[in-house]
């Protein structure tokens, strides 16, 4: 049994997101799998890192629930929207300050390189664009996914790390939404 953390960071409601989310969560669930959700539309905390690492700011009873569910997890699923190339604002405080050295990663004295503290867990990005994906990729070099994943997951030991980028969302019809719902069922399903 895989134990699988959501992360819904849209901070939309009722989005195509939303329909994203219950689509991989219900699949998951039918195939077996423990799922806890976090909706950080919904969690009580300051995004701002006022003192980066050089300071102390106490976290939030959500965060410190936050860093036990990533803790729990074995898998981690980030579904949002691509806003300005890279994630919501909201998605970036969250990864901030849960995120921290001693919980996430470790640097170590005299070693060049840090200590992966999140090792043995696995993820996948579910990220929505109006932006056509090549576009993305080959114009902008999709930075985003680049600092989500390179920066912030693999920096802290979660690997392998997949990306569904769903793009052209303005003009997206019926089918192509109802065709990733199917992709989103079948990737619960596999829990991957």
């Amino acid at each position: 049994m895989k134990n699988i953390l959501i992360i819904h960071g849209n901070p939309v409601k009722d989005s195509f997101t939303d329909q994203l989310t219950h689509a991989y969560i219900n699949a998951s669930i039918a195939a077996g799998a423990q799922v806890k959700e976090l909706v950080l539309s919904e969690l009580r905390f300051d995004p701002n890192f006022h003192e980066g690492y050089k300071g102390k700011q106490e976290p939030e009873p959500d965060l410190i629930r936050s860093q036990e569910y990533i803790s729990w997890a074995d898998h981690l699923v980030f579904f949002y929207p691509n806003w300005w190339s890279t994630y919501p604002a909201q998605l970036k405080g969250f990864v901030d300050r849960t995120f921290l050295p001693g919980f996430a990663f470790s640097y170590v004295k005299d070693r060049r390189h840090h200590v992966k503290l999140l090792k043995g867990k696995t993820a996948r990005l579910v990220v929505t664009m109006d932006s056509p994906v090549w576009y993305y990729y080959l114009v902008q070099r999709a930075p985003g996914h680049f600092a989500m994943r390179k920066g912030v997951l693999e920096f802290c030991g979660i690997k392998p790390v997949r990306i569904s980028s769903i793009g052209s969302m303005r003009k997206s019809t019926e089918k192509h939404r109802f065709r990733w719902i199917q992709k989103m069922e079948a990737y619960g399903r596999k829990m991957t």
